[in-house]
């Protein structure tokens, strides 16, 4: 869940701005890559979520440029950044790693665990990123509905003619949702790789695609993103488990995450059409 609840959460700043960011995939993609290759040369796991910060608020920050600079349409940046971030990957590995395939860390150090043995085998024994996705959801919380930041970013989608009224530009709320979700992503993105101890072309998987769908599904709220990155993230580890059964297409199974996927996208479609 931890990926998917992290690219959930930095695509729903942007989404608030007006900028519907389809770029979480790239992203997520990017600092998957950074990071085992930071960690791959230095050993140290500090290092490898800098480099995957870096490297995803790095091509997040050119997306913001393109769009809000060059007036780029941001559909069309989007999808350019996820091409980007493949491409990315792959001459990049092939220059360090002289591959194009599986990159592995020659000695794979599993990523340090909390316990917390008060509150039971159900929330203890978790990397520092799982609880981190926690905690940064609630920063989130707070920043989008507590602070004068986040009132002046939902209002770049709802009345961005008040904010210039005010004399304030709303692009440069719009630039900063866009560095805080490359920010976001580059922490998920580490903890896909360095949670594996390797890095998988494509390993993504998806994920920044389903991500968007939680975020409407979970009503565009820190909460509902909780609860969408888990009912995903319960399919996809059901698909995992369920490829030893009997009688049953390991096809289907695996497909089993994205069929969730678009049946909620068309449930949500159709509920949001009744309600208009």
């Amino acid at each position: 869940m931890t990926p998917l609840l992290l690219a959930a959460t930095g695509g729903l700043f942007t989404g608030l701005a007006g900028m519907l960011n389809i770029a979480l995939e790239g992203l997520l993609l990017v600092g998957a890559f950074s990071a085992l290759a930071a960690v791959y040369f230095t050993g140290s796991f500090t290092a490898a979520l800098a480099a995957a910060v870096f490297a995803a608020v790095a091509l997040s920050a050119l997306m913001a440029f393109t769009t809000l600079k060059l007036r780029s349409n941001v559909f069309i940046t989007g999808l350019a950044v996820n091409l980007l971030a493949g491409g990315f990957a792959a001459v990049f590995s092939q220059y360090f790693f002289k591959t194009r395939g599986v990159v592995a860390l020659p000695e794979f150090r599993s990523l340090p665990t909390l316990d917390f043995s008060f509150t039971g085998e159900l929330l203890s024994g978790y990397s520092l990123f799982v609880y981190a996705g926690w905690i940064l959801l609630f920063f989130a919380w707070v920043v989008i509905y507590k602070t004068p930041f986040g009132y002046r970013l939902r209002a770049c989608e709802i009345n961005p003619e008040a904010l210039v009224s005010l004399g304030i530009r709303p692009d440069t709320y719009r630039w900063a949702a866009f560095l805080i979700c490359g920010f976001f992503c580059g922490i998920g993105g580490s903890f896909l790789s360095l949670n594996l101890g390797a890095f998988v072309p494509n390993m993504t998987a998806g994920k920044g695609w389903i991500a968007l769908v939680v975020i409407f599904l979970g009503g565009r709220r820190p909460l509902g993103l909780l609860a969408g990155a888990f009912i995903f993230s319960l399919a996809e580890a059901f698909s995992n488990y369920a490829q030893g059964m009997h009688n049953v297409p390991a096809d289907f199974i695996l497909a089993f995450p994205y069929i969730l996927t678009f049946i909620v996208m068309v449930l949500v479609s159709v509920q949001k059409k009744r309600l208009n």
